[in-house]
């Protein structure tokens, strides 16, 4: 079967991404708008994209009337209309449940920290607050938005910041930085409503190595 993504519709496309590029990490995004207020989403629509300088980028869709979502109007630099900054937190097992329920479509202003029973912890870099429960923080600066349809239902957005400060958990890495992946107990999204935990690994040598 040969697909062209113009004969299908927006929704069509979208269970192919979802389905077809799988397991995908969850950026666990915490902002704060220029009034103070904070917000807090899930987007598995995230990567690193390199280490000199340290950046990543996640990629939070627009609403089905077109307009931005809360996390996008808030990490829009200041020039924009928002603050600049934000912070990736890794959605973990302890608080999976509390990942999906962040997902819950609120007014803008109000904090998905309170509705779902997490705990805002000041972060050191950025005014964006991180998640006390996350093993792990990445705190940003934005430092681009490319917006793929401005306007449009579904429109995508790629947020690339900068990675200025990381908050690691007690034990979670070691004396040369290496990530404990059983302390950190990432959970990932598959297709539909299904989700994955990372508790299944394997270690396998790359190139022709044996």
């Amino acid at each position: 079967m040969d697909i062209d993504p113009a004969t299908i519709d927006p929704a069509a496309r979208y269970r192919l991404l979802i389905g077809g590029i799988v397991p995908r990490p969850i950026a666990f995004v915490s902002t704060i708008s220029p009034t103070g207020r904070t917000n807090l989403a899930p987007f598995s629509f995230f990567c690193g994209v390199g280490s000199n300088p340290m950046m990543l980028a996640f990629c939070p869709a627009n609403r089905p009337d077109g307009g931005d979502k809360d996390t996008l109007r808030n990490c829009l630099p200041a020039a924009e209309g928002g603050t600049g900054v934000f912070v990736v937190n890794v959605a973990s097992v302890p608080y999976e449940r509390a990942v999906a329920m962040a997902a819950e479509p609120l007014p803008y202003g109000e904090s998905e920290f309170t509705l779902v029973g997490l705990t805002e912890a000041p972060a050191r870099a950025v005014a964006a607050p991180r998640v006390r429960e996350s093993p792990l923080a990445f705190e940003c600066r934005t430092r681009q938005v490319i917006r793929t349809n401005p306007g449009a239902p579904g429109g995508g957005n790629l947020v690339l910041g900068e990675v200025v400060c990381v908050h690691a958990g007690d034990g979670v890495l070691n004396d040369r930085l290496h990530v404990d992946a059983d302390r950190l107990a990432a959970i990932g999204r598959m297709g539909g409503l299904s989700y994955c935990r990372t508790g299944d690994r394997f270690e396998m040598p790359m190139g022709i190595r044996r």
